[in-house]
């Protein structure tokens, strides 16, 4: 009995831990880094014009929606998952 309670509260902590990470400044900040650093990379090699600054775009776009989300998520619970 004891061992499973010991699983049970392992568990939790990785879910724990998981949510953590989700919700994470910087999980966004990886996230959008990369976004930038394969976008840039990808517009250097097609030969558009402007490539690192043009990579921003995306990489704030991405941002800007991880901001949003949470308003959109209480006002999709208030609504929809009551």
């Amino acid at each position: 009995m004891s061992s499973d309670i010991q699983k049970i509260k392992e568990r939790n902590k990785r879910v724990e831990l998981d949510k953590a990470w989700e919700v994470s400044r910087t999980r966004r900040i990886i996230i959008a880094v990369f976004t930038y650093i394969i976008i840039a990379v990808f517009l250097f090699f097609i030969g558009a014009p402007n490539p690192w600054f043009n990579a921003l775009v995306p990489a704030l776009g991405f941002l800007l929606s991880m901001m949003t989300l949470p308003f959109f998520k209480k006002v999709w619970a208030n609504k929809f998952y009551k």
